[in-house]
């Protein structure tokens, strides 16, 4: 497995050699420090933990100031573990971009852009009432529940908050890497505003198909 932590710097497009012109989305992606390593024998997993982007030490609390002083490595803004097994990578190890490589596919995990308070229209896509004037329902949600068990049934779609929540996009192609300015472009949107923090891992619908054709 793969994986990369990058900040979204926006989208572009990208003209290839037989002049196609691709929408990508730009990551400044990396450099990130392995900060820990947990094994099977002791932690019952296969995990590494990474770091993102240097953080000033008096902005981190005792305990994670100690993590990163155990790890011998600079403190870091952003932490995320990933799992599986890492035989290649110690504590203290540097991960690029340059891991992937033109027309890899790659999964990108991010925080949706945040939407506010939204109807069920907008939200889940419904249709709506009658527009003729004296319906009295032209947005509204009608019915809520059933008789029994006379309660809102947990799930029913409803207005609320919309956006701000994990999203993965799964199959996404790498177009180019840079490795000199640690950039990625990816083709297509990935989730999140500009600036945003975004997880890309080698996708996993990719590594099942490898280990079927290798009968694991």
């Amino acid at each position: 497995m793969k994986a990369i932590l990058g900040r979204k710097i926006g989208m572009m497009t990208y003209f290839t050699e037989t002049g196609e012109a691709l929408p990508v989305t730009v990551v400044q992606s990396g450099p990130c420090i392995v900060v820990q390593k947990k094994t099977l024998d002791k932690d019952g997993y296969e995990a590494i933990q990474i770091g993102f982007e240097e953080a000033k030490p008096k902005r981190l609390n005792k305990p994670l100031l100690g993590h990163f002083k155990k790890a011998n490595v600079t403190p870091c803004k952003y932490l995320k573990e990933i799992r599986g097994s890492f035989e290649d990578l110690d504590v203290g190890s540097e991960i690029r971009v340059d891991i992937f490589s033109k027309g890899e596919l790659v999964d990108v995990v991010g925080i949706s852009k945040g939407k506010g308070f939204a109807g069920v229209i907008k939200r889940w896509g419904f249709s709506g009432g009658p527009a003729s004037h004296g319906s009295m329902s032209h947005r509204r949600p009608a019915s809520a529940g059933p008789q029994q068990p006379q309660r809102i049934i947990k799930g029913k779609k409803m207005p609320g908050h919309m956006g701000a929540e994990r999203v993965t996009v799964q199959n996404l192609e790498i177009v180019d890497v840079d490795p000199e300015k640690n950039l990625l472009l990816i083709k297509g949107g990935v989730p999140g505003p500009k600036g945003s923090v975004v997880l890309i891992r080698q996708a996993k619908k990719s590594i099942l198909q490898e280990l079927a054709k290798k009968g694991e």
